[in-house]
């Protein structure tokens, strides 16, 4: 389980860090920062699969990712007896994340190279250091790998091993590095982080994925756009908790059920059945919100839990009354993964915090720096960058 989350010099993150508990619900305001919070965590899993350079061009280019503020608020500046203005940096510009686990800590830091007139390249972005480490925040003595620049070196016994010495700028050292004999922490924390779960916005829409007939093939783990739903919830019927599913489904529409059947071609028909009507609706019939429902619900119930799953306001389409029953089958899920729940529902956050699991975190903005409501630079978790 992740302890803790850092980020620092990301859009209105100048500095924060994250104290994280089993079920972690994310609330504020409009523009308090919350997506930017949700944006550096689905980062961080972009090192893993290779391809954080290009989540960030996406972004717009690193240049429009940084922070826009002064390096640091001084006390007047706060107070409104000064304006607000920067000065000579004392500091490199660079845009950092990291988290701790219960086991192993990760941080990388990204930079823009060197102007080279001889590349079309000049922004960008560069691995400018990457470390894992032993514990709850990084220190010297606690780190097991280390990365600057193209120099990559691994901790055995008492000495440090090079394990490279031209890692290409833009490669994450997941991306080269994992192997089950010479690293195999470095393979471990990147499967690890490979496993997460992102589910933000699922269609609804008439065209949308998870209203299709897909073919019948057990799916333990639900796609992130809901595309093979119907084969989700019968491989959840057959190989995980199939009462957890008729239990949820009666939770939010008393007396109604789901049955899934094969059709022609080897495919798989899902019929909603509802207390009055003579016939089963079909994927196709259902509302927006009974659909986003089982979508949820879907992914949820997975017989192969992650270790961390984020919802990203799965309240939407919902109607007011199915937001209880779905914050049940959000505290039944935590038992088993770390959640994150971004949402600005108040009905939901209220039913969450029911749970003795709910680790409670609002945003707030201030001089358009996001921090967290009610806590202090001492509430923070322990952090070192390097």
């Amino acid at each position: 389980m992740l302890i803790s989350l850092a980020v620092s010099n990301y859009r209105s993150l100048r500095d924060l860090r994250v104290e994280l508990g089993a079920l972690n619900v994310i609330t504020g305001a409009n523009g308090s920062g919350k997506s930017n919070l949700y944006r550096s965590l689905r980062l961080l899993a972009a090192t893993a699969q290779g391809d954080v350079v290009s989540a960030l061009a996406c972004e717009g280019g690193l240049p429009s990712c940084f922070w826009a503020g002064p390096e640091q608020f001084s006390r007047s500046m706060r107070e409104g007896r000064e304006a607000i203005q920067g000065g000579p940096r004392q500091q490199a510009v660079r845009l950092k994340l990291g988290f701790s686990a219960e086991d192993f800590g990760y941080l990388i830091e990204l930079g823009l190279p060197r102007p080279d007139a001889t590349s079309l390249f000049n922004l960008d972005p560069e691995i400018k250091r990457e470390a894992i480490w032993v514990g709850s925040a990084w220190r010297p003595a606690s780190a097991v790998v280390d990365r600057r620049g193209p120099l990559v070196k691994v901790r055995e016994g008492r000495r440090w091993v090079v394990a490279s010495e031209q890692l290409a700028s833009f490669d994450s050292l997941f991306s080269q590095l994992a192997d089950a004999r010479a690293t195999p922490l470095v393979l471990e924390l990147r499967e690890r982080i490979r496993n997460w779960r992102f589910y933000d916005q699922f269609r609804t829409d008439p065209e949308a994925p998870a209203r299709q007939v897909p073919l019948a093939t057990r799916t333990p783990v639900l796609h992130h756009d809901g595309r093979d739903l119907i084969a989700a919830l019968q491989t959840i019927r057959e190989v995980g908790d199939s009462s957890a599913l008729d239990e949820a489904i009666e939770d939010a529409f008393p007396g109604a059920h789901v049955q899934i059947d094969t059709i022609g071609g080897g495919r798989l028909a899902l019929g909603f059945h509802q207390h009055g009507l003579l016939r089963p609706l079909s994927s196709a019939e259902l509302s927006d919100g009974t659909l986003r429902y089982l979508l949820l619900m879907a992914a949820l119930l997975t017989p192969r839990p992650p270790s961390l799953m984020v919802l990203n306001e799965p309240e939407n389409s919902l109607h007011p009354d199915l937001l209880p029953a779905l914050a049940r089958l959000i505290i039944r899920a935590s038992e088993a993964t770390q959640l994150w729940v971004v949402t600005h529902s108040t009905r939901l956050v209220a039913a969450l915090n029911g749970s003795q699991r709910c680790h409670a975190i609002e945003l707030d903005k201030q001089l358009g720096e996001t921090q967290i409501l009610g806590r202090g630079i001492l509430d923070m978790p322990t952090w070192h960058w390097p």
